[in-house]
């Protein structure tokens, strides 16, 4: 089975880890670790980092009229920050790979199955 593991890091502390550089070393040393192990193992089908929030544009549909924000659409003090798609056997199996991320510990990360594409028959 397919599942994407999204990526949520606190804005603020991620900002600060990157930004001192006695913690950016371990910051994306814990990152290149974890992302070399998906890879390692050979389960990874795709993935990337994001840039920051404010990077973003969202585009919304409104009475047939398109609207568009700078910024994500949710404030929050988490950032998606980055994702993977796995292949592994079960949803027990994408759990565990959760769990050792990065973000699991100073943020969360989230587990959904991919939509398989529709049957081309």
């Amino acid at each position: 089975m397919q599942y994407m593991l999204m990526f949520y890091e606190n804005e603020a502390e991620i900002a600060a880890q990157r930004d001192q550089a006695e913690r950016a070393g371990p910051y994306w040393g814990a990152w290149n670790a974890y992302i070399g192990a998906l890879y390692e193992a050979g389960i990874v089908l795709r993935g990337d980092g994001l840039l920051p929030p404010a990077a973003a544009t969202t585009v919304r549909l409104e009475g047939g009229n398109r609207l568009v924000q700078d910024g994500p659409v949710a404030v929050t003090k988490e950032q998606l920050a980055g994702y993977v798609v796995i292949e592994v056997p079960d949803l027990d199996a994408a759990l565990s790979w959760a769990a050792r991320s990065p973000s699991s510990s100073h943020g969360a990360t989230e587990v959904r199955p991919v939509l398989p594409p529709p049957n081309q028959g």
